[in-house]
């Protein structure tokens, strides 16, 4: 790839929200329908974007066993005999198959629904000259919107959220989502058209 397209993308990055077996495969009883149909084009955005030289940021949810730092409206699946969604060191908390962290990519865990909440995201965006996102992952009405919305109001711009490579638990909670946003100014391709046109 040319240095200018690399210099192109130098201020973007790509953020992978949530994309773990607990929330994406069918097996698991947390599993949020829609998620795994995304796989394929989340495995493709993530290769375009190291192809143009934009960072990876992998968001992932991690919670102790015990779901003593997850939400406390959560804190009911943690108890015995409960799924214990995304437990740290778990099967359930690994990526889905496709999807691999390599050397160069950055993992940041959370606890919450937006990626910017207790975490160094938006420390770890600055000091890497990031003023751009763009997000895929899961789900849309909850950790996509609500890290979109803090992306916005921490005037990162544009925020891009594609929107084939990202998933609610039907179509209709999905598209009403990307509405909202598309509202406050997210721009929204689908795969194809963030392939085609470079934002």
């Amino acid at each position: 790839m040319a240095s200018g397209d690399t210099e192109k993308w130098r201020s973007t990055a790509l953020l992978v929200i949530d994309m773990q077996n607990d929330f994406i495969l069918p097996s698991s009883p947390i599993h949020l329908r829609g998620g795994q149909a995304i796989v394929p084009n989340v495995i493709k955005a993530v290769e375009v974007a190291r192809k143009r030289g934009i960072p990876v940021i992998w968001v992932v949810r991690e919670h102790d066993p015990s779901g003593r730092d997850a939400e406390l409206l959560r804190r009911h699946m943690y108890s015995p005999g409960k799924p214990k969604p995304a437990s740290k060191g778990s099967v359930g908390a690994e990526l889905v198959d496709g999807l691999v962290i390599k050397e160069g990519d950055y993992k940041l865990v959370k606890t919450r629904f937006s990626a910017f909440f207790n975490t160094n995201l938006h420390s770890y965006l600055q000091s890497n000259g990031i003023t751009s996102l763009v997000i895929t992952g899961v789900q849309t009405p909850n950790c996509i919107r609500q890290t979109v919305f803090d992306a916005v109001a921490w005037n990162y711009h544009p925020v891009t959220i594609i929107v084939d490579a990202t998933a609610a638990a039907t179509p209709e909670i999905h598209t009403s989502n990307i509405f909202d946003m598309k509202n406050i100014g997210v721009m929204t391709p689908t795969l194809e058209q963030w392939c085609e046109s470079g934002h």
